[in-house]
């Protein structure tokens, strides 16, 4: 039997907390050699991209693959999951909230592992797709009291922060610009489809935490280098990816000083196979481009949980 599981199906069978100790799970599963990820491939045609990134899971007995279509008025995912065993369709799950739900996660294991244990403010910019799921997960990990916001558009920050004062419980505050959004916070989020940097080193407080997640394309970056620069430490989710996409790093690394061999993965540092935080005022950063095993650790919960519940929809093959 296969499931397929709505958008809706996702939001009520996939809990913010849950999504991070899945996430959580698949660093550690990648340190013990006992995941397998691809990095993401891309078809463009002149009104339309295909985008595919595929990953397995020996210890649960499973492969899967997301797939999203971009166009100039859509954006299409869909994550896919089969039995490593008899390479049966598990089930195809609807993704758009699946993706930003698991890259919200992903910030906040690095929230958990990189920042200071006593990080109460939040510096965002952005208040599109990501930044709900993010600002949600910081706040899943740290006690936060307080967040300031910038985005473009006035009236998109202010709706924005009434809502996610509301759903957190927290001040959540408009800046007037991105440096009063960052200056003198503990961690500082960038999410935000900019091509040209929109946060500055000389803005950041010493001991801050940086999660910068809006660039996943080799000409686009968020971050100066000056950040690079002042990083005490800099992880990534796959230096593989990285060198692929990461615009802040393919256009920033050498001209900051820095080196690709200083770079290190998140999951050596959940691990405890590399050092964290050495300090109190060093800054650390976590550029996340995105990978596939976060889709299928996160996507393998939300079957679990909705055959156990109910949910969703069967998918009949006559296919042997």
């Amino acid at each position: 039997m296969s499931l397929l599981l709505s958008e809706t199906d996702v939001q009520e069978l996939l809990p913010m907390r849950e999504a991070i100790a899945q996430v959580e799970a698949s660093f550690l599963a990648q340190e013990r050699g006992q995941a397998v990820n691809r990095p993401r491939q891309r078809i463009f045609l002149p009104q339309a991209s295909l985008h595919y990134m595929a990953a397995a899971l020996p210890e649960e007995k499973l492969i899967g693959m997301k797939v999203y279509t971009v166009t100039p008025s859509s954006m299409q995912f869909v994550v896919l999951l089969f039995s490593a065993e008899n390479g049966h369709l598990l089930a195809l799950i609807e993704a758009d909230h699946l993706g930003r739900i698991r890259t919200g996660a992903a910030s906040g294991v690095a929230t958990r592992f990189l920042s200071r244990a006593e990080s109460r403010r939040v510096g965002l910019i952005g208040a599109g797709r990501q930044a709900r799921t993010q600002l949600e997960a910081v706040a899943s990990v740290r006690k936060i009291e307080s967040a300031r916001v910038y985005c473009r558009d006035e009236t998109r920050r202010r709706d924005f922060c009434r809502e996610m004062q509301q759903r957190l419980g927290v001040t959540v505050e408009p800046a007037e610009n991105a440096e009063a959004a960052v200056r003198s916070q503990d961690i500082v989020v960038t999410a935000t489809n900019a091509r040209e940097p929109v946060l500055s080193g000389e803005w950041l407080a010493a001991g801050a935490h940086v999660n910068a997640i809006g660039s996943n394309m080799p000409n686009r970056r968020e971050m100066d280098d000056g950040v690079l620069a002042r990083a005490g430490l800099l992880t990534v989710d796959s230096i593989e990816q990285a060198r692929k996409e990461a615009g802040d790093l393919i256009q920033g690394l050498t001209s900051s000083g820095r080196s690709w061999e200083q770079l290190v993965e998140l999951h050596e540092v959940v691990a405890r196979a590399r050092p964290g935080r050495q300090t109190a005022e060093e800054i650390t950063l976590f550029k996340s481009c995105g990978i596939a095993i976060w889709d299928v650790a996160v996507g393998n919960y939300i079957y679990r949980q909705a055959l156990q519940r109910g949910a969703g929809r069967e998918i009949r093959s006559t296919s042997k």
